[in-house]
Formats: structure tokens, sequence, C-alpha cells
């Protein structure tokens, strides 16, 4: 790993020098809500850095919301995704291994994968929905980025960790990076008073082996609960970072297009003859938190939840996961 320090002035400046050579996105703050968007020249000034989570989760770039499987597309530029938080690049743990499996190979989200530039940033500030350390995360990039940025008193500090994260800083920067950790006293301060905001908060949220315990256990009746609000419409599962079920379907012209699916809609287990274990709306929420805390880590490894809280922000019903989860362990 090398670290390099540069001002902001100086980043931002190298930063739009090469803004047509790639596709770059970053968090921009748009009618109260942060998002990606395509950066160039004239908005690069309003990238929004170290704070948490932009509205649309990092599966989106891999694995896009509706995607023609069948043409071959041509390869675009390479693309650069500034400000992704831990709680995204630790769901691509989980992606990878579903999507890289060498007997299933999706060979689409492979070319996503190899064209996209990580740039990780800590989480300086964070929403109520956060609760990424009851999972055993920490909110500051530790693996799966190309490259981490944070940000200390206008000082730029940048962690190289991969060979395409050195190619990319190759072409930006110049004689006013210097090679170094600046302030580091002071990051480190800042990521342990974040952590300590969220234990603090979170602090009787349990982890995730005992949200497993749980669930296994827990009863129909609170599940029961809780789907009296649901209105099944699909959105956690559209806004979580793991969440990866796809439809396939066939249109003229031998066309195939992967789109979206989730274990919340209606149907979605539905065999032949009408038959359909997942067929009342409690049966499918209680579904959705297996497949997180059990089915996934037994299957993957993984726990399909990394605290990002984007399910909360996004229910229409305002149902709280955190909620369920505080009264089924109790």
């Amino acid at each position: 790993m090398k670290f390099y320090s540069v001002s902001m002035k100086q980043w931002v400046e190298n930063l739009s020098n090469v803004a047509s050579e790639f596709q770059i996105f970053a968090p921009i703050l748009q009618n109260d809500f942060l998002d990606y968007e395509l950066i160039t020249p004239d908005n690069i000034e309003q990238i929004i850095y170290n704070t948490a989570k932009p509205t649309t989760p990092l599966k989106a770039f891999f694995f896009p919301v509706k995607e023609n499987v069948v043409i071959d597309k041509k390869a675009d530029k390479q693309r650069v995704i500034i400000g992704v938080p831990s709680c995204d690049l630790h769901a691509v743990n989980l992606l990878d291994k579903i999507f890289l499996d060498k007997d299933f190979l999706d060979i689409y989200y492979k070319k996503n994968r190899e064209n996209t530039i990580l740039i990780g940033t800590d989480c300086y500030k964070i929403t109520d929905s956060c609760h990424c350390t009851s999972y055993g995360l920490n909110p500051y990039p530790e693996k799966n980025s190309d490259i981490t940025l944070s940000i200390v008193e206008d000082i730029v500090i940048l962690n190289v960790q991969t060979e395409k994260g050195e190619k990319f800083l190759e072409k930006i920067k110049d004689a006013e990076f210097k090679e170094g950790i600046a302030a580091e006293d002071k990051l480190k301060e800042k990521r342990d008073a974040v952590i300590q905001e969220l234990d603090s908060k979170n602090k009787e949220l349990p982890d995730a082996e005992r949200t497993r315990k749980g669930i296994e256990s827990s009863v129909d009746e609170v599940w029961k609960e809780y789907a009296e609000k649901c209105v099944s419409c699909g959105a956690c599962a559209a806004i979580c970072p793991t969440c990866h079920c796809f439809l396939l379907i066939d249109k003229e012209n031998f066309e195939k297009v992967k789109n979206w699916d989730s274990c919340q809609y209606p149907a979605f287990e539905r065999v032949a003859a009408g038959e359909d274990p997942l067929g009342k709306i409690y049966e499918r929420l209680k579904n959705r938190y297996l497949c997180k805390f059990v089915h996934k880590p037994d299957m993957f490894g993984e726990i399909a939840c990394t605290g990002c809280g984007r399910c909360i922000d996004a229910c229409i019903g305002k149902i709280d996961k955190n909620e369920i989860i505080l009264k089924i362990c109790k």
C-alpha cells in the first residue's frame, strides 16, 4: 500500500484534468438526496466527501436494474466511482462470490467489475439508520477498494491498494502529491469518534450471531404484526447493497433481459399448479431476514446485511428492520 497527500484544491484540479478520459461518478447532493452523478468539470466541486451512503447502492454499477444479456456490449471508458462507503464495499464480498463463481460466471458482472476503479471513503457523517459496527464493520474502507480517500483539514489522503488504483493515480498525480500520510493522528481521531457514535447509538442492537438465533427461534406472530404494514413494493430489496435476485425475461428478436426481482413481490416463489411457499406477506417478510442472516452465511460465509440502513429509509410502510430484530431477540 502507498499513501499520498495533496491539497483539496490540487486534487480537484487534477481530477478535472482527466474527467474526459474516464467515466467518473461521485456523490452530489440534489433535493436533499445524496446520490452518484456523472462528474464533469462543471460539477466537480459539488462532490460530497466522507458522508454516509449515497442513495443508490454500489451494486447498480455492476448489476444494473435492467440489462440485455444477449447483445455483446462494446467496452466503455474505464469507470471511476468516488465516495463508496464501507458498507457497500463489504457487500462486494457476497456479490463477487455469487456472480464470479467459476461454475456460474456472470460475464457481464465480471466485465463491469474489471472496468471499474473503486475509491472508497470514510464516513465522518452518519445517518439515523446507519449501524455497520453492529455487524463488525468499520465506517471506513477496509477491503475491495482500489484507492481509499480521506480528508483531514483540507488535505486529501489517498491510500493506493491495488494495481488498478496505482495506474489511475499515475494518470492524475503530479509533484504536488506528496508520498506519505498527512495528519495520521487526526484521521484516527475522526474514525474513532464515528465508531463511538455508531456504537453508542446502536448499543442495544444484537450482533449478527444473536440476530440469527433470534430469527431462527422467532414466532410467526411477530412477522404477522409487521407484515400488516408491508405493501410488497420491493423497495427494501432494490435499495439493499447485497440483494441480487433477478428475472430473465425473453422478448422478441431473441432478446433476453435481466431484471431485478424481489422476494417481497407476490408470486416470487410460485411454482407449477399455483403452489407458493411464500404466498403470504408475513412469510415473505420473514424469509428476507432468514436470507440475510441464516441462508447466505450458510451458503457463502457472509451475512447479507452490512448495516447501511437503506431498507429502513426506503420502506413505504415505515417498517424498521432494527426494531424487528430487537423485538425477536428479546
